[in-house]
């Protein structure tokens, strides 16, 4: 190019030189350059945009704050941060879930479900808790593995409804070594005392209590050759064993005759069964029925009615049963069991309680715990003044209407 010509080296573009003929050429001239100047921003800048689009870096955005600088490479670091915790470290325990396992004895009734769902409740996330629960399907084989598998998962605490009182110490020996407390529900640990708490109900205090009840109802109505057939819960367990002894203990005391004792195993159809042989195998010989759970009395109760059988208060036979559940007070109320002995199954927020009591002052001696229970009649049912051998007094109330419809059971 001519030594009269501009030329811009980013651009290309290039203006001839001239001079100056005049002012208003002069000006013109100006203007001109500073348009090319325009011109060339434009195209740099279009140029620009289309790399950064072609190599996918370029994304509108929303005006942001500025970063800071980073700091030159001799600069001092700046202190750095607490990392988290791996998964598998412990974290501050003030933030850090407790770990609590509940082995579920079973699911055959709706006192179990309602027992379970409690549980579920109480030791939730909201407060505080990571619960692992387990159902052992009333085996007793699984019950004892259940626990064997929480002692493996790490457990803070191991909560135990037992599906039978014996064959425990060697588990619960293991939890002791691997420190993990144990705190057993609804049904009494006979064969090992390596376990931190019991909070449940009294099943022999429950049986005991039947029994004095019935002495002082019976003799009201002039009743003393007492004949009693009893369909006991599932043999071995807790509530059996207790339930039993606790019945037979005052009926021994009494002088009664104890007919008949064979396990219904828990559910309606068992009790159902087992009275039906009763009605077969001692017609007209028994004034009393025992029933150790409301839902075997179910089935006791249809056996007795297709056998023309009456029961109840206004009936031939005095039918007991245990548990004051829904239906079962319901059945109170309709005059259809004489006495319905409560068994409450919400006991979690007492295991709580002690839960917290071993974290704020870490340890816990062995503690019992019983359930605030009542028996429930119609009015002309109820007894007053009662007391176990214990000196514990029989709360003894009449069913109403909203008691029924709050049960959880």
């Amino acid at each position: 190019m001519s030594d009269d010509a501009l030329f811009c080296t980013k651009c290309g573009a290039s203006v001839v030189k001239t001079e100056p003929k005049s002012r208003n050429t002069v000006f013109i001239g100006i203007i001109t350059a500073v348009i090319l100047i325009f011109i060339c921003i434009a195209v740099i800048g279009a140029r620009t945009l289309m790399k950064r689009e072609k190599a996918g870096k370029y994304e509108p955005k929303e005006e942001t704050a500025i970063e800071p600088i980073a700091p030159a490479a001799d600069a001092p670091a700046a202190e750095a941060e607490p990392a988290a915790p791996a998964a598998d470290e412990a974290a501050p325990a003030a933030e850090r879930l407790v770990k609590v396992g509940f082995v579920q004895a079973g699911h055959e009734s709706d006192w179990r479900t309602a027992q379970t769902k409690n549980f579920q409740d109480v030791f939730s996330v909201q407060n505080g808790y990571e619960l692992f629960f387990v159902d052992s399907d009333s085996d007793q084989r699984a019950n004892v593995e259940a626990v064997r598998s929480l002692i493996m998962q790490g457990m803070d605490y191991i909560v135990i409804n037992p599906v039978a009182a014996t064959g425990w110490d060697t588990v619960l020996t293991e939890c002791q070594d691997a420190g993990i407390p144990v705190i057993v529900t609804d049904g009494r640990i006979e064969d090992s005392d390596k376990y931190a708490a019991y909070v449940g109900p009294d099943y022999h205090g429950e049986g005991e209590a039947a029994g004095v009840w019935l002495k002082s109802y019976a003799g009201s109505k002039g009743i003393y050759d007492i004949n009693v057939l009893v369909v006991s819960d599932k043999v071995g367990s807790a509530a059996q064993i207790g339930r039993s002894d606790g019945f037979t203990e005052v009926a021994n005391r009494e002088g009664w005759t104890i007919l008949d004792e064979q396990t219904g195993g828990g559910h309606e159809a068992g009790g159902q069964e087992v009275m039906e042989s009763y009605c077969k195998s001692y017609e007209g010989q028994f004034n009393v029925v025992v029933c150790q759970n409301d839902e075997m009395a179910f089935g006791a109760m249809t056996a007795m009615d297709n056998a023309g059988v009456t029961y109840g208060p206004y009936g031939d036979v005095i039918l007991i049963s245990f548990g004051a559940g829904h239906y079962g007070l319901q059945d109170v109320m309709d005059g259809r069991i004489s006495m319905d002995f409560e068994c409450i199954p919400s006991a979690a927020a007492q295991v709580e309680e002690l839960i917290k009591r071993n974290n704020d002052e870490g340890g816990l001696q062995y503690t019992e715990v019983y359930m605030d229970e009542a028996a429930y009649a119609l009015y002309d049912q109820i007894r007053d003044d009662l007391y176990t051998d214990d000196g514990s007094y029989l709360i003894m109330k009449e069913p109403d209407y909203d008691t029924i419809e709050n049960r959880a059971w």
